[in-house]
């Protein structure tokens, strides 16, 4: 082993073991392991960034919008509001939702499809009164499923495609992936939808996983009194106060004029009513900590939750979330968006102490209390998935059908290569950005930054592990240990392999790895490296054992009430159906 390899294993080992750690987010561990391998010398000084300009990188951005404008069309949302009906039995509601979300992964981010169907799964689960967690966790699987079919379904398929071009001369089609990963998701929804949810544990409180109605606060007014040490101070003095005592102070009333995120620089005086929601407890101890009065008898009542101009909002705290590692204080909430959080769902436990002080985590379900007109906007702002269902509405009918046209036009014509696929995606962009699909202000909005650093910095570590040779001696090791084995079992050794880092790490930064591997193993077999690129596309894609394999199982874990240790009980038998299944198909359709 020479030392640029000694070198580069050891940098990919802390790369992993960051990852694994999750400390530091993937970017930020990629970036910097890229510049650590520049300044050693392991990646040249002009290749540095070269990953930036990757195919692979550009078609990954470029179907983040695409995405986004069949969303901002109504196209998506046309198709769930026609085909979903809350009447059907578990086990066919599971399959239909199955089939819609793995359809839409197929041609989109399969993110982005969870985060379209997962609202219309909770209302539904509501409204048929059963735990939300028998559904969201098929939903999510199906959807990831669902991106196997094709070469822009998930980020592995267009990594590996993109490898391909690069060390055989031309890259996989749009449907090439189908007659494998098509039949795979097939048979794995069918499994999922049938027989997997029964395997998923169901406890008594499951189905309070995605509700708040066990939250007793209520709206409520104390005024100030005219003897207040408080009066001529500015409302916002008091927010300490109330944040100790887990009260949140929601606006104030004055001359029977209510004023609520903007009331903060106001002066008190005497007879102002602060509003006020928090537990009755809570209320009382603050009231005797800032000595305030109860409202006259004209003013002595609960005012609900629907008052005028405020309006409650349920949404999931993601990876890529502006509060996610930070509280809701630390970010200006209150002040920068007029609106207070009124409850936190952790792994389906209400919490209800504390709240603008807790550090919140992806999977976190927020309750926030904002005014009506800008809630969608403060949802956005965050950068948090809202889970109900906000009666999304359809722009026009024209724009639907030409996003779809568009779109559908660009993928027949990269399936037939008559355009190369980057350049088809970005056509369809700039399309949907001069018909007003898109906003420019939009197109930047949508685009996964995170994952572009990750792809970015993680191409050229590739490339310099297999330039150096790193890529052959983990081939070596793995043919060795598969010596005189027949080839389907080299195959599935290489896909657990795969299979079990994806579990552990992001996927996209697994098929870098592991591409170059499946490559040199077959180089070093004398077959075709094509069965070896497919079984990569499978196993980095099927990340069903923990929620932080996959993004989606990340964004249902504070929805599904689940725990961590939840996962494998069916994501494990789902993963031995995956390499029971595709190892044949591979071999059938993409013979050594």
């Amino acid at each position: 082993m020479t030392l640029d390899q000694s070198m580069l294993f050891t940098l990919f080992g802390l790369v992993f073991a960051m990852l694994i750690w999750g400390k530091l987010r993937y970017d930020l561990v990629a970036f910097a392991a890229l510049m650590i391998a520049v300044l050693f010398g392991l990646v040249p000084t002009k290749a540095a960034f070269s990953g930036f300009g990757h195919p692979a990188t550009l078609v990954v951005a470029l179907v983040l919008i695409v995405s986004a404008g069949l969303v901002k069309s109504g196209a998506v949302f046309l198709i769930t509001r026609t085909l979903v009906d809350t009447s059907r039995k578990l086990p066919q509601h599971i399959a239909l939702m199955g089939v819609i979300g793995g359809v839409l992964s197929a041609f989109m981010n399969n993110v982005a499809a969870l985060a379209l169907l997962m609202p219309v799964d909770i209302q539904t689960a509501r409204k048929a009164k059963r735990a939300v967690g028998l559904s969201l966790m098929p939903l999510s699987f199906a959807t990831i499923l669902g991106g196997m079919a094709t070469l822009i379904g998930t980020p592995p398929n267009i990594i590996i495609a993109a490898i391909r071009e690069e060390s055989l001369g031309a890259p996989f089609k749009m449907f090439d992936f189908a007659p494998v990963g098509g039949i795979t998701a097939l048979v794995g929804l069918l499994f999922v939808s049938f027989i997997g949810w029964r395997l998923i544990p169901q406890r008594e409180d499951e189905a309070k996983a995605t509700s708040f109605d066990d939250i007793s606060e209520f709206i409520a007014e104390l005024t100030i009194p005219e003897t207040s040490k408080h009066i001529g101070e500015r409302l916002h003095s008091l927010y300490e106060i109330a944040e100790k005592n887990d009260v949140a102070i929601l606006g104030l009333i004055r001359s029977g004029k209510k004023s609520y995120g903007t009331a903060k620089n106001i002066a008190l005086e005497a007879g102002d009513a602060l509003v006020l929601k928090a537990v009755p407890e809570a209320l009382d101890e603050f009231r005797t900590a800032v000595q305030l009065d109860f409202s006259d008898s004209k003013r002595e009542e609960i005012l609900r939750t629907d008052s005028d101009g405020l309006t409650m909002v349920e949404c999931v705290v993601t990876e890529g979330s502006r509060v996610n590692g930070r509280t809701t204080q630390s970010v200006g909430l209150a002040w920068r968006q007029r609106t207070v959080v009124m409850g936190l769902s952790r792994e389906g436990r209400s919490v209800t102490k504390q709240l603008r002080k807790t550090i919140l985590r992806p999977g976190d379900i927020l309750l926030l209390l904002t005014p009506e007109d800008i809630s969608d906007d403060v949802v956005s702002w965050l950068g948090c998935l809202p889970l109900a269902d906000r009666g999304l509405q359809v722009t026009a009918d024209s724009k639907v059908w030409m996003a779809i046209g568009l779109f559908t036009s660009a993928v027949i014509a990269a399936s037939f290569g008559l355009i190369y696929l980057p350049i088809a995606l970005g056509l369809v962009v700039i399309a949907y950005t001069l018909g007003g699909i898109i906003s420019l202000h939009q197109l930047y909005s949508h685009i996964e930054w995170p994952i572009v650093v990750l792809l970015g910095s993680m191409i050229p570590l590739g490339a310099a592990l297999q330039s150096s040779g790193g890529t052959e001696l983990i081939a070596a090791a793995l043919i060795d240990l598969t010596q005189g084995m027949a080839p389907w079992i080299i195959l599935t050794v290489l896909m657990i392999v795969t299979m079990t880092l994806s579990d552990v790490l992001n996927n996209t930064a697994t098929t870098i790895v592991a591409a170059p591997i499946g490559i040199q193993m077959a180089q070093t077999l004398e077959v075709n490296p094509d069965p070896f690129l497919m079984a990569v596309a499978i196993s980095a894609s099927a990340a069903f054992l923990t929620p932080i394999g996959h993004k989606n199982n990340t964004l249902i874990l504070g929805p599904g009430g689940y725990s961590f240790g939840d996962y494998w009980r069916l994501g494990l038998p789902l993963e031995i159906l995956v390499v029971t299944v595709s190892i044949p198909l591979i071999l059938i359709f993409w013979p050594l």
